[in-house]
C-alpha cells in the first residue's frame, strides 16, 4: 500500500502493527499531517490534477482515484486534507486563464503549499443559491464582505477559490448571481476561525472564515462575473469521483480489518468466520466494496474520455459514501465490543467514513442530481 512510505514522517501518530496491518489510533490524530504533507508533494502524490504546462504531472483521473483509494486505506484524514488541495485547484484548472493557472497552480508545484474550496457558509451548505458572502466592484477591485464554514484546509491554504453573490437581486438565477475568484489567504481583512474538532478525520484542518472588507483585484476574477455557480458546480464532475474513491479505501480497510479479526477470534470452538452469519457479512461488505470501486473507475473514465460525467459521478459519490458507512459499521459489529473500543482500528473508520455522506454534496443531494440526470434522458 501507498500508505507504507509515509510511516517515518509519523512522529505524532501512535502507531500499531499487528499482523502486517498498520492500526492507526484515533485519539493522537489531531495534527495537520504536515510531515505527510510535504512527503506526498516530493512523491508527487498530491496535485494530481495540475496539468503538464503548469509544471504539473497532469495525470488522468483515473491515476489520481487509485492513489486517493489508497491514501484513504491508510488515513481518510490524510487523504481529504491531500484531496481537498484538488477541489480548491480545480476551478483554476477547468476555468482560470493562462496568467491565472501559471500563477496559483505552478506554485503549488514549486513548493509543497495548500489550497481550499471556500463555498459553504453557516446558512448554505447543500443549498448553495443561498450564499450571502457579498463581493461589491468598486473601481478595479471587488471589496468582500461574509462568512464561509466548514472549509478543508481553510488554517492551511496558500489561497483559497472564493465564490460569492455579486448581482444583489435575491430574484437573479444562480446561474448569474455568482461570482468566482482567487483569493490570496494572507490579504487584509481575512480573518480564521478556530479549528473544529469534528467526530472523524481530526487531523484535517477544518474552520470558518470571516472576510471584511477584503479587497481582490479583478485580475482575479474566473471567466467573469455571473460565472461562478457552473464554475464551482463544474469542479464536483471532476472531484467527486476520487471523493468515492477515499469512501472505498475506507470500506476495504474495514473489510480487510474484519476479515483478518474473524480469523483469529473465536467462539463455540470456532473461527468466528466459520458461522454463516458472519461469514454472509462478510460477503455483503466485500460485495459492496467491489461495486464502489467500478463505480468511482466508471466516474473517472467518463472524465477520462471527455464526457460529461454528472451521473455517473453522482452514483459513485452516493452509493461509495453510503457502503463506506455500512461496511465501517459491520467491521464494529464483527469486532464485537472491541470494535466499540479506541484501541482497535474500526472505531475510528466509523467515525472517519460519516463525512463521506456530507461533503462535496451530500447523500440527499446526490439522489437529486441522478433523479434529474435520470428523468432527463426521458424528456429529450
Amino acid at each position: 500500500m501507498i500508505f507504507t512510505i509515509f510511516l517515518s514522517c509519523l512522529p505524532f501518530i501512535n502507531i500499531q502493527v499487528v499482523n502486517n496491518s498498520v492500526l492507526i489510533l484515533s485519539s493522537p490524530l489531531l495534527q495537520y499531517p504536515v510531515p505527510l504533507i510535504r512527503r506526498a508533494w516530493e512523491l508527487g502524490l498530491i496535485n494530481s490534477h495540475i496539468p503538464e504546462d503548469c509544471g504539473g504531472l497532469g495525470l488522468s483521473s483515473f491515476d489520481a482515484c487509485l492513489i486517493t483509494e489508497e491514501l484513504a486505506y491508510g488515513c481518510t484524514g490524510v487523504q481529504t486534507a491531500i484531496e481537498a488541495n484538488s477541489l480548491g485547484q480545480m476551478p483554476v484548472i477547468i476555468a482560470g486563464n493562462d496568467a491565472q493557472r501559471k500563477k496559483y497552480l505552478g506554485r503549488m508545484v514549486e513548493e509543497p503549499l495548500m489550497c481550499a474550496y471556500c463555498v459553504t457558509e453557516p446558512g448554505a451548505g447543500s443549498d448553495v443559491a443561498g450564499i450571502k458572502t457579498r463581493a461589491v466592484k468598486k473601481g478595479d477591485e471587488y471589496i468582500v464582505n461574509g462568512q464561509k464554514m466548514w472549509i478543508t484546509n481553510g488554517g492551511k491554504a496558500n489561497w483559497y477559490f472564493l465564490l460569492t453573490r455579486t448581482d444583489p437581486d435575491p430574484k437573479c438565477s444562480a446561474s448569474k448571481a455568482f461570482t468566482g475568484f482567487i483569493v490570496e489567504a494572507d490579504t487584509p481583512g481575512i480573518q480564521l476561525g478556530r479549528k473544529e474538532m469534528n467526530m472523524g478525520q481530526r487531523c484535517s484542518d477544518t474552520r470558518g472564515i470571516t472576510f471584511e472588507d477584503v479587497r481582490i483585484p479583478k485580475e482575479n476574477v474566473l471567466i467573469g462575473e455571473g460565472a461562478g455557480f457552473k464554475i464551482a458546480m463544474g469542479a464536483f464532475d471532476k472531484t467527486r469521483p476520487p471523493v468515492a474513491a477515499g469512501a472505498t479505501g475506507l470500506a476495504q480497510r474495514a473489510l480487510d480489518e474484519a476479515t483478518k479479526y474473524a480469523l483469529e477470534r473465536k467462539t463455540f470452538g470456532r473461527f468466528i468466520a466459520e458461522h454463516q452469519a458472519v461469514s454472509f457479512m462478510l460477503a455483503e461488505m466485500a460485495m459492496k466494496v467491489e461495486l464502489a470501486r467500478l463505480a468511482y473507475q466508471r466516474a473517472a473514465w467518463e472524465v477520462d474520455d471527455g464526457r460529461r460525467n454528472t451521473y455517473y459521478a453522482s452514483i459513485a459519490k452516493a452509493y461509495a459514501g453510503d457502503i463506506a458507512n455500512q461496511v465501517a459499521s459491520d467491521a464494529v459489529q464483527i469486532f464485537g465490543g472491541n470494535g466499540f473500543n479506541s484501541e482497535y482500528p474500526v472505531e475510528k473508520l466509523m467515525r472517519d467514513a460519516k463525512i463521506y455522506q456530507i461533503y462535496e454534496g451530500t447523500a440527499q443531494i446526490q439522489r437529486l442530481i441522478i433523479s434529474r440526470e435520470h428523468l432527463g434522458k426521458y424528456k429529450q
